[in-house]
């Protein structure tokens, strides 16, 4: 069985639209495309070299496809132009249109139960990269078995997000860890099961507090 390694560049508050450049994705009038790019160090691109280095297929939503296909295929004499162009391509869509790039196949329908069945069958691990419709469904369905995020120190204030309204709750394990020079920080999780609750309450409630619980919940 496949595992599916998904790979994002966050900002501080959990925005992970159009890192690269500001034409990347302009959706819904983001203008501070490109804010990713010039905070790059050694580090970093050793990590990534290390991620693209491995053996993998990739996992993609169409926006994400329709970027990458517009851009990395004509990047003659760059490594990751030709192993991405070596390797399968998955792509979500509900789109008819052809998929033109090399070695693409189109996943329709139940994108949670196509992954699957694709996780299940034999192969090299699954990278998701971007995608963020991608991660609902397949946090939902337990699909997700790592995930190595790059948190960069801007705030973006709005655009699309990793963790948008409708995802599923989970606890993350903290595998590894790392810093850029530039206050990167690429960290590394595995999913560990439901969120623990617990309360820093030690005592019992004064009635006050009870009366503050009953105006919440009568409020909700």
């Amino acid at each position: 069985m496949r595992k599916i390694i998904a790979g994002a560049f966050l900002s501080l508050d959990g925005v992970m639209q159009s890192p690269g450049a500001p034409e990347e994705d302009p959706t819904g009038g983001f203008t501070l495309g490109g804010w990713s790019a010039t905070q790059w160090d050694d580090l970093m691109e050793q990590y990534m070299a290390g991620v693209m280095g491995s053996e993998f297929d990739l996992l993609l939503g169409r926006n994400t496809y329709d970027i990458f296909a517009a851009y990395w295929p004509f990047q003659d004499g760059h490594p990751i132009k030709e192993k991405f162009d070596a390797v399968t391509k998955y792509v979500v869509t509900s789109s008819t249109e052809p998929l033109g790039w090399v070695n693409s196949v189109a996943i329709n329908g139940d994108a949670a139960a196509g992954i699957a069945r694709i996780k299940a069958s034999e192969g090299p691990d699954l990278l998701i990269q971007g995608s963020t419709k991608l991660y609902p469904a397949l946090l939902e369905a337990g699909l997700i078995d790592r995930m190595f995020l790059m948190t960069f120190p801007v705030v973006l204030g709005g655009g699309k997000r990793l963790f948008a309204d409708g995802v599923k709750s989970g606890a993350m394990k903290l595998v590894d860890s790392k810093v850029s020079t530039t206050g990167v920080i690429i960290a590394t999780y595995e999913p560990a099961g439901p969120v623990p609750i617990g309360s820093f309450v030690t005592k019992e409630p004064s009635a006050l507090e009870i009366a503050r619980r009953e105006k919440m919940t009568a409020a909700a």
